[in-house]
């Protein structure tokens, strides 16, 4: 039972829940979606402003990372909590960044906690044919 109370921490009513939200890629559920012209990141990120939130591209202009912190309220001792379901503390997610990613034009805006970057594509480079003389020795 001490293993589950760790696990699963004081969660009666719905132990999974509180899996949910100690996992962070769960808690930050975030869309990828591409068009003719760029890839786009929509996350989740209700009750963050843009100072909590952080976007790096990193790995040599390969991976977009969104990573932050929800802090945890500080509250009236006089408050008793019955629930608490929201997640607290940090997260991060990664996302590799395929080859036609223009890495130094990424975008990133923020309005009622969805966050939406924005990274453009490049043009696909042609395949050139380039014939090579053989020299006679």
């Amino acid at each position: 039972m001490a293993l589950i109370s760790q696990v699963f921490g004081n969660e009666i009513i719905d132990p999974f829940l509180s899996m949910i939200n100690k996992c962070p890629v769960l808690n930050t559920p975030t869309d990828w979606k591409e068009s003719p012209e760029s890839h786009v990141f929509i996350a989740d990120l209700p009750g963050l402003n843009k100072e909590e939130v952080n976007v790096q591209v990193v790995d040599d202009g390969r991976v977009l990372q969104i990573s932050g912190e929800r802090k945890e309220e500080k509250g009236d001792e006089n408050v008793k909590w019955h629930m608490g379901e929201r997640f607290r503390g940090k997260f991060l997610r990664r996302f590799r960044l395929p080859k036609n990613a223009k890495t130094d034009e990424v975008k990133a805006s923020m309005e009622n906690g969805v966050l939406t970057v924005t990274v453009p594509k490049q043009e696909p480079k042609k395949s050139e044919r380039r014939v090579i003389e053989i020299e006679e020795k």
